[in-house]
């Protein structure tokens, strides 16, 4: 009987800390009706959509070279990119880390074909033989603990369907000193050409991120559509 009560009190308290971060309403037309601390979370962009990742004008209307450019790497550089589609940030940064690695990191083994097809048509005189594919789940990256000196995440984190639990998974996975490096659609601009749920506020993304026990080190506003914005895992 003590056992009964005992697991009764443990799965109430599981479920009124889950309730402190989500909340479940009907969804809007591009949400799934999961609301994560005042954000309705988006549908997510499947992999038949993946040509729209690699379009011709995104460079140019995006400034994605200084996206690239601005991230501040060592050659050593462990990076994990989550959510990482196609791999269009993935060969790039694995070239400004020639000692290192770049992680690969996406939940639809479809994204992770068509970066490992683009790897062997590459060849290694790419410099592409230090990317490692990793299929993801909702609630984790599945990389292991404090190996990673920064994580990028380019318009894929409004879409996690579980954004607490993969947060948490992704602090432990950086280092102490570790970066994320959130860049979003910026929310607070309307002329910003992209569907309302995805988009972030700075002020809605530094709430999660400080939910995680991040510290906001600075947006840089570099970006014609996009928030640049980093944080940090404080070494204890």
């Amino acid at each position: 009987m003590y056992k009964l009560i005992l697991f009764s009190l443990l799965l109430i308290t599981s479920v009124e800390a889950k309730d402190l971060y989500y909340e479940i309403k009907r969804a809007s037309r591009d949400g799934i009706g999961k609301v994560y601390l005042g954000r309705e979370i988006s549908q997510v962009m499947g992999h038949l959509a993946a040509g729209w990742l690699e379009r011709p004008e995104r460079e140019r209307k995006e400034r994605t070279d200084l996206l690239i450019n601005s991230l501040e790497l060592e050659a050593n550089y462990v990076v994990a990119d989550i959510g990482a589609g196609t791999g269009y940030f993935t060969f790039p940064i694995s070239i400004r880390v020639p000692q290192g690695k770049v992680l690969a990191v996406d939940i639809q083994p479809e994204m992770l074909a068509i970066i490992n097809s683009r790897k062997r048509s590459g060849g290694q005189e790419q410099g592409w033989s230090n990317i490692e594919t990793i299929l993801g789940k909702e609630t984790s990256p599945n990389l292991p603990s404090e190996t990673v000196d920064l994580i990028l995440m380019v318009d894929s984190y409004h879409e996690f369907s579980y954004p607490q639990e993969m947060g948490k998974a992704m602090v432990s996975a950086l280092k102490p000193g570790g970066r994320i490096v959130l860049v979003e659609y910026r929310m607070e601009d309307p002329l910003v050409p992209i569907k309302r749920l995805h988009k972030m506020s700075l002020n809605q993304s530094k709430k999660e991120m400080a939910v995680l026990g991040l510290v906001f080190i600075k947006n840089k506003d570099i970006l014609p559509q996009q928030h640049f914005m980093i944080f940090e895992k404080p070494i204890y």
